[in-house]
C-alpha cells in the first residue's frame, strides 16, 4: 500500500513552497514522524515529517517549487529498505554466476521512458549520454543526464543489457516519451568492439614511439567520457574561460565533475617571443580579481519575484515630506530613564511612528485598505507590518491591532518580533495579514528612498536618517534634526489627496507629540 504525501497548508497567504533539501534519499526507509525534507516559503523554512513508516519514493526534486496540496512524495508502507552496499556487493558475483550458468528464455526489450520529475515539468533536454549506443549497461547504472528548466538529474538503467539510444543528445522530449531501449544480454556491439580495438592499437603506437611498454593497465584506460565535463561543470568552465583539456577529471571514467570545474584555474599563457617592438598595449589588471557564485535562496528568489510583480501590477507613486524630530527627541531625553524603569523597555522612535500611523490610518481608511479582484477591502483595525533585516533576508512581522497598544506595548512587540526574526524563529502567522507597512532605512544611513509596496497592502511608509539641517522656524533660521518621510501607495485605490493628507497628518502628530498622546 502506498501513501501519498502532499504539501501541507502552512499559512493563509502561502500558495507554494520550494523544496530546499531532501534529508532522505529515494528508496530509503523512513519512520513515522521522521523529518524527511525541508521546505521553504517566501517567509519561513519548515520541516516535513513522514506520515507513515515505509519506503520513500521522491516525486518532486530539490529546488522544485510546488503548490500547496500538490503531491511531493509517496511512502510504500510495510516495504523493505534498499539493500545495504556490502550486501549488494556480495550479491553481485552470485548474480553474475547465475546469469552465466545457464541461459534462460529470451527476455523482452525494455523500453525506457522519461520519468516524471515534478508536477510542473512537462519536458526535459538530454544534456549528455554517459554510455554509447550499443554499450553494455548494468541495472541502475547511470546512463544519461537530463535537464529541465529547474534542475539536472540522472537517468539510471532499468535493466541490464545492450543500450539502444532512441533520442539523441540535445533533443528536448516530453515526459513519458521513449528515450532508449535496453536489450537484455551481455557484450557491446561489434562497432564498439572495433572502436575499442582501434583505441588500443593507437595506445600501443604511442607507447612504442615513447619507448614505453604497453601494459594491460594503460590499455583502454581512456574512454569517451575522459575529459568530458558534465553540464554543470561545462557551464562553470565556460564562465572561467578554462578549457576542459586543461582539467583532470575525477568522475566516472575520467569525467570532469562540478567540483573539478570549481577548483580549476585558467592556465597561464605562454610567454610571447617578439622579433620586433610591439605596439603599446593596455596595462593588465593587477592584484587579486576573485569572484564567487552563490545560489539564490528560495526566500531571495520569492522576494525578487514579488517585488517585480508589485512594480508591474500596481500604479505605484511616492509622496514625500519632512519631519522636525526635535520634539520627540526632547521627550525621549527627558523621560527615557523613567520610561525604561517603569516598563522595562527603551523608548524608541518606532513606537511614535507606529502610533502616529494608526491614528492617520483611521482618519484615511483607503491607505489601510487593499484591492481584491474588483472589490476594495477596508479594515477597521491596524495590523502594522514592521520590516526587519534578518540573516536570511528581509522579513516583515506584524503588530496586531496596533491602534489599541500604548507606546510601551508597541516597543515590546517590536523588540519581541525583531529578536525572533534574527533567531529565525518567526512563525507563518506572525508574518501574514498586515494592512500597512513601516520600513526604516535610516538605521543604515539612507537619506531618501522610494519603498516598494508590500502586496497585497496598498501603502508603505519609509523612514530615513536624521540630519541636522538649517530650517526656518517662526521666521528665524535654526538648526533642527530633520527626517525625510516617503509614502509609496497604490494609486488605483488611494488618490493623491488621501496620500498627501495622510502623510501631513503623520507629520503633525510627530512634530506635536502631545496631540498624539491626547488623541487630538
Amino acid at each position: 500500500m502506498s501513501l501519498e504525501v502532499k504539501v501541507p497548508a502552512v499559512g493563509e497567504s502561502i500558495t507554494e513552497v520550494t523544496i530546499a533539501q531532501w534529508l532522505k534519499k529515494d528508496g530509503d526507509r523512513v519512520e513515522m514522524d521522521e523529518v524527511i525534507a525541508e521546505l521553504e516559503s517566501d517567509k519561513a523554512t519548515f520541516e516535513l515529517p513522514a506520515e507513515a513508516a515505509g519506503i520513500l519514493r521522491i516525486i518532486a526534486q530539490e529546488g522544485d517549487t510546488v503548490d500547496v496540496g500538490a503531491l511531493i512524495c509517496k511512502i510504500e508502507e510495510n516495504g523493505a529498505g534498499a539493500p545495504s552496499a556490502p550486501a549488494a556487493q556480495a550479491a553481485a558475483p552470485a548474480a553474475q554466476k547465475a546469469s552465466s550458468a545457464a541461459p534462460g528464455p529470451a527476455a523482452e526489450t525494455v523500453e525506457m521512458k522519461v520519468p516524471t520529475v515534478g508536477e510542473s515539468i512537462t519536458e526535459v533536454t538530454i544534456a549528455s549520454w554517459l554510455k554509447n549506443d550499443g554499450d553494455h549497461v548494468e541495472m541502475d547504472e547511470v546512463i544519461a543526464e537530463l535537464e529541465s528548466d529547474k534542475a539536472t538529474f540522472e537517468l539510471p538503467a532499468e535493466a541490464a543489457g545492450t543500450l539502444q539510444i532512441v533520442a539523441q543528445q540535445g533533443d528536448t522530449i516530453e515526459i513519458g516519451a521513449t528515450i532508449c531501449k535496453i536489450i537484455p544480454g551481455a557484450g557491446a556491439s561489434q562497432a564498439n568492439a572495433q572502436a575499442a580495438a582501434k583505441q588500443d592499437a593507437a595506445t600501443q603506437q604511442v607507447a612504442a614511439k615513447s619507448g614505453a611498454q604497453p601494459t594491460s593497465a594503460n590499455l583502454g584506460a581512456q574512454t569517451y567520457a575522459s575529459g568530458t565535463p558534465s553540464p554543470a561543470a561545462g557551464k562553470i568552465l565556460s564562465e572561467k574561460g578554462v578549457s576542459p583539456a586543461d582539467v583532470q577529471g575525477t568522475g566516472r571514467d575520467g569525467r570532469i565533475t562540478k567540483e573539478d570545474a570549481q577548483g580549476a584555474q585558467k592556465a597561464a599563457p605562454a610567454p610571447k617571443q617578439e622579433s620586433a617592438p610591439a605596439a603599446a598595449e593596455a596595462p593588465a589588471a593587477t592584484g587579486e580579481r576573485n569572484q564567487r557564485r552563490e545560489k539564490m535562496s528560495s526566500l531571495r528568489k520569492t522576494v525578487a519575484r514579488r517585488l517585480v510583480q508589485v512594480k508591474n501590477e500596481t500604479a505605484m507613486l511616492t509622496t514625500f515630506n519632512e519631519v522636525d524630530m526635535k520634539p520627540i527627541m526632547d521627550i525621549r531625553s527627558k523621560y527615557k530613564e523613567k520610561f525604561k524603569e517603569k516598563h522595562e523597555v527603551g523608548l524608541g522612535f518606532m513606537s511614535f511612528f507606529t502610533k502616529a500611523c494608526t491614528v492617520a490610518l483611521q482618519e484615511w481608511p483607503a491607505v489601510n485598505a487593499q484591492i481584491d479582484g474588483n472589490d476594495m477591502i477596508f479594515n477597521d483595525f491596524c495590523d502594522v507590518s514592521i520590516a526587519v533585516s534578518s540573516p536570511k533576508g528581509l522579513v516583515v512581522p506584524v503588530i496586531r491591532n496596533a491602534e489599541q497598544l500604548s507606546l510601551d506595548g508597541i516597543e515590546k512587540e517590536v523588540i519581541r518580533l525583531a529578536k525572533k526574526a534574527r533567531d529565525g524563529k518567526l512563525s507563518i502567522e506572525e508574518m501574514t495579514g498586515g494592512t500597512f507597512t513601516i520600513t526604516n532605512g535610516g538605521v543604515f544611513g539612507s537619506m531618501m528612498s522610494t519603498p516598494i509596496i508590500n502586496a497585497p497592502q496598498s501603502a508603505i511608509l519609509g523612514m530615513h536618517n536624521i540630519v541636522q539641517r538649517p530650517v526656518a522656524v517662526n521666521g528665524q533660521v535654526e538648526i533642527r534634526p530633520m527626517m525625510y518621510l516617503a509614502l509609496s501607495y497604490d494609486h488605483r485605490i488611494i488618490d493623491g489627496r488621501e496620500s498627501v493628507s495622510f502623510l501631513v497628518r503623520v507629520k503633525e502628530l510627530l512634530e506635536d507629540p502631545m496631540r498624539l498622546l491626547l488623541g487630538v
